[in-house]
């Protein structure tokens, strides 16, 4: 996710204000490989729209694909399937020809990208996070590459020499290390699953494991929180999609609240006033910002 600022007045994301001064945070456990990950960017994305002045959220790297032996043709085509599966299934389109044409044997690389990436900022990390989420599950870009992971970093604005340095240093191994720690210590075992924590250190987190309706993320936060929060509304739509360059329309459905068809209806209008552009996908449609 491509992540700016947040306030009640410009709701676009959360990421901006200080962590310390919300009541909750949110451990987001993810692999750049899981689909199941691509496909909660929408209801990620509504949720830091909408609350985002309440909690701070924090990627972790499960490392669960990264251990994957992935050495097999029928692994290959386990993979494939799930894509399949899951873009079908929540309208963020996954191609799963990938992984007959152009297989990640080593994974393991991605990871340590971006944790390289992360070393740049914070939200260096998340933009290229999304980034390699776009060339994977749209453009079918073997991410486990050093070019393609260099075409990314250069892609969200990194420093391209220092992120190549920093990908075989000791500090993105360390970062990594520590991301697999925190895996173990939360006893995640399946991605994604996002971890809920409010202000009093001594209560449990409350743990959600899996794909969920939006509303069920909504009222964990209200019962963390024990009252009800009061809701942002969504930036105007040209404001959303400047901020985050290129969006499914799955996304903007579930962020403005409509349908998939009126949204491609609005989408049109900016598409012949030549702010964006259509990109087709195997399943459903994106729309990248050209303003």
């Amino acid at each position: 996710m491509t992540e700016k600022d947040l306030s009640t007045s410009n709701p676009i994301t959360a990421e901006d204000n200080c962590p310390d001064s919300k009541p909750l945070e949110i451990y987001m456990f993810v692999d750049p490989l899981c689909p199941e990950c691509w496909a909660l960017e929408p209801i990620i994305k509504k949720l830091q729209i909408e609350y985002g002045q309440y909690f701070s959220l924090k990627h972790v790297l499960s490392g669960r694909l990264a251990t994957l032996n992935m050495n097999k043709k029928t692994k290959y085509e386990n993979i494939a399937e799930l894509w399949e599966k899951t873009a079908s299934r929540t309208g963020m389109s996954c191609d799963g020809s990938l992984w007959y044409e152009n297989p990640i044997v080593s994974p393991y690389l991605a990871s340590i990208a971006l944790k390289a990436a992360e070393l740049q900022g914070r939200k260096c990390g998340i933009r290229f996070l999304r980034k390699l989420q776009e060339m994977l599950f749209l453009e079918k870009q073997n991410i486990a590459t050093f070019d393609v992971l260099k075409t990314c970093a250069a892609s969200v604005g990194l420093d391209v020499v220092e992120f190549v340095a920093d990908i075989h240093s000791a500090s993105a191994a360390k970062a990594f290390q520590c991301d697999m720690k925190i895996t173990s210590e939360m006893e995640v075992s399946e991605i994604p699953t996002l971890v809920f924590f409010n202000e009093n250190i001594e209560e449990e987190g409350i743990k959600v494991t899996g794909y969920y309706p939006y509303e069920v993320y909504v009222q964990i936060i209200e019962e963390m929180l024990q009252i009800v929060p009061e809701k942002a509304d969504p930036p105007p739509l040209e404001s959303f999609l400047k901020c985050f360059n290129l969006v499914a329309s799955k996304e903007l459905s579930v962020v403005y609240n409509k349908s998939i068809q009126e949204m491609e209806r609005e989408m049109k209008k900016l598409q012949l006033k030549q702010l964006v552009e259509q990109i087709p996908a195997k399943y459903g449609m994106f729309w990248k910002y050209i303003g």
